[in-house]
């Protein structure tokens, strides 16, 4: 039968047939998901909306959970729950296998899980932490002028050499 291969997902698409693999929805990023990544998935997302207003959708592979912006989103995969937050600081723990500068002023924290019981404090604090963090951010400030230093003399051009 004549089709094609998809080069994102790997899935098999006959010759005529519609395919959106970048159309998602969170079931079916983890409906695969053990009983204890799935019970880990559910306390991170309860946990997440009880903080307030804010957008959670499937994007790809991953979950992602966004104010203005994405805080933090989650990638489901076989072995374990792959937590990727954004914080204004570098966190230095045990639980954050890798820190990356994403921006001037933010680092992304990566954090596997793999059971419900994980997903507690510290954690859960750096999740608000994230959340907060527009809140928190002073608006830019516009820099001023320099200003010349009065006690430095400049030398005249010209003149009558006063």
């Amino acid at each position: 039968m004549p089709g094609r291969q998809c080069h994102h997902c790997k899935e098999w698409i006959d010759e005529g047939k519609a395919h959106d693999c970048w159309t998602t929805t969170e079931e079916a990023l983890t409906e695969d998901l053990s009983d204890d990544l799935r019970e880990a998935w559910e306390r991170i997302r309860e946990t997440a909306a009880a903080f307030g207003e804010q957008r959670i959708y499937a994007s790809g592979t991953a979950i992602m959970f966004s104010r203005d912006s994405c805080y933090f989103f989650v990638r489901p995969r076989r072995n374990d729950l792959q937590i990727c937050v954004f914080l204004g600081r570098a966190v230095r723990a045990p639980q954050v296998r890798r820190v990356e500068r994403r921006s001037a002023a933010k680092f992304v924290h990566i954090i596997h899980i793999t059971h419900r019981d994980e997903v507690e404090p510290p954690i859960t604090d750096w999740l608000k932490e994230a959340y907060d963090l527009p809140d928190k951010r002073a608006p830019r400030q516009v820099k001023q002028p320099k200003r010349r230093n009065p006690a430095v003399k400049r030398k005249r051009s010209g003149g009558s050499g006063r």
